[in-house]
């Protein structure tokens, strides 16, 4: 069964991979680099000043620190402990592969880029519902295109990036209903 699922995740990852082209690839790079997300975190940053105050923020930008680690280290015990190789690394998938990316680490599973992006889209989308009701749906799309570029870089399988949502998922939850206690705690503006 396992053996099954395998198999159709590299199929999955090689079809999403090789609709690539050279045309797109720059683009897709550019996606996947973590320091092109900075304006969208500065915007999101103001949001929640302009809602929350200079104490609300820090203990948001505290909380957001926290479920970054979190997720990147969480990450960190999978890949380590299932030791999946990535597609990039992967005989028999990577001469097949478009590989794009940088670089190619050892194992895969789970992303963090896809765990990181989801939990941090569900942790701001959350704190901030009351005041921008449809941010999610700005933030879904913009974690979709970060999960998408891992696979089309040649770095991720599907189950991978999909792991990597659902953990960051869970987790951008658990850190908004503690930020929720903690704003009521400390009795910040919520």
């Amino acid at each position: 069964m396992l053996e099954k699922i395998i198999a159709l995740d590299q199929e999955l990852f090689l079809y999403l991979n090789n609709l690539g082209n050279s045309t797109w690839d720059p683009f897709w790079l550019l996606i996947t680099d973590k320091w092109t997300s900075i304006p969208l975190y500065a915007i999101l940053l103001y949001f929640i000043y302009k809602n929350f105050g200079l104490k609300g923020t820090l203990l948001s930008v505290v909380m957001v620190t926290l479920l970054i680690v979190s997720t990147d280290q969480l990450a960190n015990v999978f890949k380590h402990g299932f030791q999946r190789p990535r597609p990039c690394g992967q005989e028999g998938v990577m001469e097949y592969a478009r590989f794009v990316a940088v670089r190619c680490g050892r194992f895969g599973y789970f992303s963090a880029h896809a765990s990181s992006s989801m939990g941090l889209a569900v942790f701001i989308s959350l704190i901030l519902k009351r005041y921008y009701k449809n941010l999610i749906y700005l933030l879904m799309i913009w974690v979709v295109f970060v999960t998408y570029s891992r696979i089309y870089v040649g770095v991720h399988y599907p189950l991978d990036v999909l792991t990597g949502s659902l953990i960051g998922a869970i987790l951008g939850y658990l850190f908004y209903r503690l930020h929720q206690y903690l704003m009521g705690y400390f009795k910040l503006t919520f």
